[in-house]
């Protein structure tokens, strides 16, 4: 079984810790200084050593602020060409990922897939242990996939679309980019219908904006709409 647990969800820095009942946890984004990500995990009782990887989804500093530490301590890092050039990253430790190309990390199974999102060559990611299968998708204005078999599901859902025409003070070019490179609540909702869902356990909704969201509305809306246990990931912002 895999288990989930935010190190950090939000505009100031993204980590996710997944871990199986076999191999090496597998780190998801580095979006935090590299002391206090690994401050993180080390109150998770592992140390950098333990980690399988670190799969990145693509550059903006919330997700791979402290990748090329990482990379100095020894951690392999997955992301897509782009990430990895505008990061950077020239490193042995830097393996190159495509979308629809299927690699292995350790015992992670990943296939890659597209995101919409104003990076190089963002992307999600399909996770497999063994017989569970994880979605992961953050920073993108849609999901042009569907799965079959999931047993958890990890989604951006950054705002709502009456939350964000709400605000106040904001140039009107920000809300424009959120639209059109973030996931939103009726976009999760369009996602979760269109994908098979017998077999899901849990469902974390990650990155949801300080000012366009309300944890607990989305929570009872995606609880309400598919019947599973929705767990919010970490601070707002």
């Amino acid at each position: 079984m895999i288990t989930i647990k935010p190190l950090a969800s939000s505009s100031r820095g993204n980590a996710y810790l997944l871990r199986a009942s076999s191999g090496g946890p597998l780190l998801l984004e580095a979006g935090l200084p590299f002391k206090e990500l690994r401050r993180r995990i080390w109150q998770e009782q592992i140390t950098i050593a333990d980690l399988s990887g670190c799969l990145i989804s693509h550059e903006h500093g919330d997700h791979g602020r402290g990748a090329a530490d990482l990379a100095a301590a020894g951690v392999d890092l997955y992301a897509s060409a782009g990430t990895h050039g505008m990061l950077k990253l020239n490193t042995h430790r830097a393996h190159t990922i495509a979308a629809r190309q299927q690699c292995q990390i350790g015992p992670w199974a990943v296939l890659p897939f597209e995101a919409i999102h104003d990076a190089a060559e963002p992307l999600g990611f399909l996770i497999a242990h063994g017989a569970e299968k994880l979605v992961y998708a953050t920073d993108t204005a849609y999901l042009p996939v569907a799965f079959k078999g999931l047993t958890a599901i990890m989604l951006e859902c950054n705002y709502s679309a009456d939350l964000l025409s709400e605000t106040r003070g904001r140039h009107p070019q920000i809300k424009i980019r959120v639209i059109r490179h973030h996931l939103g609540l009726d976009q999760v909702k369009k996602f979760l219908r269109a994908n098979d869902l017998k077999a899901v356990r849990e469902i974390w909704l990650i990155h949801l904006s300080a000012e366009h969201s309300d944890a607990a509305r989305f929570k009872n809306e995606i609880q309400a709409l598919t019947g599973k246990p929705v767990y919010i990931a970490g601070e707002r912002g």
